[in-house]
């Protein structure tokens, strides 16, 4: 265990772009100080100690730090007389249940409002120049794909600055980093999260035209090469048996994740038994579910039930390929805006082979839905989860496809508080019983593109419904819901149920105004609908 904890102390990232290299995480800060502070567990969420600030400068509270350690050495109280603790603003906030829940969210979008950030020696926040906003909770920064679905909310709400200062500060990441980690901490610097980016843009030229395009073509074209190792050795492209590439999600880092460093640490010791590199490997699989955003699910596990069995990085996830084939058309859109043909035709045609691919790896005939695909075993996953339903979200299946997919979604996915995420319960907070914004919208927005509008009807009405008993109840929105059991209030998972809650409130307000606009189609005039205002 001792030499475990200094091999941690000393292992530096195999692949780390000169930018990441220069950005100094907790535990190359602190130390000793961050390892004790995190496996003694000081605080009971690992995030708090790395969201920190010093109180003054780290030199001398590292230089007393090391004069002080000894047998009647009170580190709590060293940490909290060196370090302010991290400012949920949301915890104090109350909410007023006689307001509908519209008008809630509206309001709240201010709580959850952060301004241009201050630089802080010995902070792992990355200051941003614009205002954006947080999730909630303990999630203190901006997250990459939970913004896209907040995003949907401030739509909603008439916020286009906001969403705008929101799209500003990713192209800002994307031109400093190379990419868009996870959130704006040094500490998720060595990962992304699912690649909205280019949907971002695409919403916001529905608002303000194709040139919008233009504007953010340098940026779509870095978050293309990160992720296809253009620019980065990252590992995220796979060559397929037949020639073809595919993505998958892979960390480049290899020691646990640093706001969960206990939980990662003790896992990756018990699997390894002492072996250096099969702890590296494990906290690299971990680090890569984190990645994912579905940190964690069964779909990650070879064994399908036990997290000490992540295989992250041996799967080709059918989602993150939808939103690669959607950052190439959005490629295709900026190259025709600014006049390069052969470049927009290019990007064309890599998604046209990306669609191909997608359909020949990761469409079950038998079974009528898309799975992740193995590398390892050159086959199909056996677990069966909601993601295999973002081939519609992104116009992947074809007509006959996707009413098989609808069936299977109906009969197995479709619960009284909208669809789960997977078919297991393993305790993880990406299973079964619980149900994700995201997920939901996905789902939603999916069928409609197929014309299934009942069925994405159902999944909105059960979703929105559940999102209003629990505000009633509680006066939150949560980060993520019980959709078998619509009776409790929140979901379980990792961490303690978080509330705020940016992309529930994003997906909400979506709904809402998707269920609305289905409802005043469906009571137009005959002759009026004949007219083509539909179109």
């Amino acid at each position: 265990m001792k030499r475990l904890i200094l091999f941690c102390l000393a292992i530096i990232p195999m692949v780390l772009m000169a930018q990441q290299a220069s950005t100094l995480t907790p535990d190359k800060i602190y130390g000793d100080l961050f390892i004790q502070v995190q496996l003694q567990r000081i605080f009971p969420d690992g995030k708090t100690f790395v969201d920190c600030t010093p109180k003054r400068k780290v030199a001398d509270i590292m230089y007393d730090y090391g004069l002080a350690k000894g047998p009647n050495f009170n580190l709590k109280k060293f940490v909290a007389d060196n370090f302010d603790m991290p400012v949920i603003p949301t915890i104090n906030y109350t909410s007023d249940t006689k307001q509908d829940l519209a008008t809630h969210i509206k309001s709240l979008w201010q709580v959850l409002k952060r301004n241009p950030d201050v630089a802080v020696e010995g902070s792992s926040l990355l200051p941003l120049s614009y205002p954006y906003i947080v999730p909630g909770g303990r999630f203190r920064e901006i997250y990459y794909w939970d913004s896209y679905f907040t995003m949907l909310g401030l739509k909603e709400s008439n916020e286009w600055e906001m969403i705008e200062n929101m799209i500003n500060n990713f192209a800002f990441l994307i031109n400093t980093y190379g990419h868009i980690p996870n959130g704006n901490r040094s500490y998720y610097l060595s990962r992304s999260q699912p690649p909205f980016f280019a949907m971002m843009v695409n919403l916001l030229a529905d608002k303000k035209g194709a040139s919008v395009y233009a504007t953010y073509q340098k940026e779509l074209q870095k978050e293309y090469d990160y992720w296809m190792d253009k620019t980065a050795a990252t590992k995220h492209a796979v060559t397929m048996p037949d020639g073809s590439i595919l993505n998958r999600y892979y960390d480049a880092d290899i020691k646990p994740r640093q706001e969960s460093f206990k939980e990662d640490f003790e896992i990756a010791t018990t699997e390894s038994r002492g072996d250096a590199a099969a702890f590296e490997k494990k906290s690299k699989e971990l680090r890569s579910g984190a990645e994912s955003g579905w940190d964690f699910s069964s779909r990650w596990f070879a064994d399908g039930e036990s997290i000490n069995t992540i295989q992250t990085t041996n799967s080709i996830p059918v989602d993150l390929n939808g939103l690669m084939l959607n950052l190439e058309l959005t490629l295709a859109k900026a190259y025709r805006q600014t006049g390069n043909i052969s470049a927009a035709m290019e990007y064309t045609n890599a998604a046209a082979k990306r669609k191909a691919a997608i359909n020949k790896y990761c469409f079950n005939t038998k079974q009528s839905w898309y799975y992740d695909y193995i590398i390892s075993t050159k086959k199909q996953s056996t677990e069966q989860t909601i993601a295999g339903v973002s081939p519609l979200f992104f116009n992947i299946a074809s007509k006959k496809q996707s009413a098989a997919i609808a069936a299977v979604l109906k009969a197995k996915f479709l619960k009284s508080g909208g669809v789960v995420s997977t078919l297991k319960t393993t305790g993880q907070q990406w299973d079964a019983p619980n149900g994700w914004a995201p997920l939901q919208w996905i789902a939603v927005k999916g069928l409609d593109n197929y014309g299934l509008k009942n069925q994405a009807k159902d999944i909105a009405a059960r979703w929105v419904a559940l999102n209003e008993k629990v505000y009633t109840n509680t006066g939150k929105m949560m980060e993520k819901y019980n959709v078998v059991d619509s009776k409790l209030d929140a979901g379980g998972g990792e961490y303690k149920s978080q509330d705020g809650f940016g992309w529930t409130n994003g997906v909400y307000l979506a709904m809402k105004a998707k269920l609305q606009e289905w409802k005043k189609t469906e009571t137009m005039p005959r002759k009026t609908l004949k007219k083509g205002i539909l179109q």
